[in-house]
């Protein structure tokens, strides 16, 4: 029994020192195995999420070599005919070459093509009716051999609609069923089985934007009408025009050049913008009159000077085309907090920081 107990007490002795030296070895900086497990997990997932940027990009670049080979004509061709369809683009794809069509869809639509997603299930029950002689069909596959595009492929050449694919094998059914083939390089996925589509739904979403970008700019597509698109959230907010924000006619602080400032003052308080245009008697903008310059004019003279004297020349404007983003900036630079808004010289309107903050334009 006495030795049953001193061997327990031996076992136990063991276990605390073999403790110790891992807590000891933790404290060191060392960690346990537990420790650098999750040191080894958390590498690995950095090595994967580095090996996938890096083959991605690879994609990216073979994509942008093939579009100064043999890519260009057939991207060219494209543009051309979408730019002369009357009608919209239809955008169909199955499975993630889908997804990324809904996305292109949308590019387009919102940069002055107008684009709709048709599912080519749902074009096998009825949607196909949504497709007319005028517009473009763009069907996108990675294969160019999906199944559920087949009587999407056949609409489009029974009734000559103007056929675009997005493919990398030229020579598959889609392929060679189209009008316009844009071959994409087969680049390798970054799947480490291959099986996951990953490089090859980067480059189809990029030959997309580069669709869409191409368009805007053969169609002379303006952040005005950009806007017309977007009038909602942060992005309608900074697309926004001074002349939207601004406070025009009474509520404008004016004064004439030749002013007393007790007057001035007496503007500038009731109409709190914390400035004053002041104009000539032509009514030209040629000053204006902020806190600052208060503060470096003050003194005894202050009240029994005209306003042309205090007032700081050729001030920051901005027009009423102004987008909201570009005044603020201004303001932002220029460490000012009111802009005046002048046409053919003339103040049209004032508009505030607060103007900004409160129309959303950050």
């Amino acid at each position: 029994m006495a030795e049953r107990r001193a061997n327990l007490r031996s076992s136990e002795g063991k276990a605390a020192v073999k403790t110790g030296a891992v807590a000891a070895k933790a404290v060191r900086g060392k960690p346990a195995k537990a420790g650098g497990k999750k040191k080894l997990l958390k590498n690995a997932s950095i090595e994967a999420a580095q090996r996938t940027l890096k083959l991605e990009s690879a994609g990216l670049s073979e994509l942008h070599e093939a579009l100064a080979d043999g890519l260009g004509s057939p991207f060219a061709l494209a543009i051309e005919t979408i730019a002369k369809a009357r009608g919209r683009v239809i955008v169909s794809g199955i499975g993630k070459s889908g997804h990324i069509g809904q996305k292109i869809a949308a590019t387009f639509a919102s940069t002055g093509t107008p684009a709709f997603f048709v599912h080519p299930s749902e074009a096998s029950h009825g949607d196909l009716g949504m497709i007319t002689r005028e517009d473009v069909i763009l069907a996108i596959s990675w294969s160019g051999e999906s199944v559920e595009l087949s009587n999407i492929i056949a609409f489009s050449r029974r009734f000559k609609v103007p056929l675009i694919a997005i493919t990398s094998r030229r020579k598959s059914t889609l392929g060679s069923q189209a009008d316009v083939c844009l071959e994409l390089p087969r680049a390798k996925e970054a799947c480490p089985h291959g099986l996951a589509p990953t490089t090859s739904t980067t480059m189809q979403l990029a030959i997309g934007d580069c669709l869409a970008i191409a368009l805007l700019e053969t169609k002379g597509f303006t952040a005005h009408d950009f806007k017309v698109f977007h009038p909602g959230g942060s992005l309608g907010a900074s697309l926004k025009h001074v002349g939207d924000l601004m406070h025009s006619g009474a509520d404008m602080p004016i004064a004439r050049d030749d002013v007393d400032m007790t007057s001035a003052l007496v503007t500038m308080t009731q109409k709190a913008f914390g400035c004053l245009g002041i104009v000539d008697k032509k009514g030209r903008l040629v000053g204006v009159i902020t806190d600052g310059d208060l503060r470096r004019n003050m003194g005894d003279k202050l009240l029994r000077a005209k306003t042309g004297e205090v007032m700081t020349k050729n001030p920051k404007t901005v027009t009423p085309g102004t987008l909201a983003s570009a005044a603020l900036e201004t303001m932002n630079a220029s460490r000012i907090t009111a802009l005046f808004v002048v046409e053919k010289g003339k103040p049209a309107g004032v508009v505030h920081v607060h103007d900004m903050l409160r129309a959303g334009v950050v």
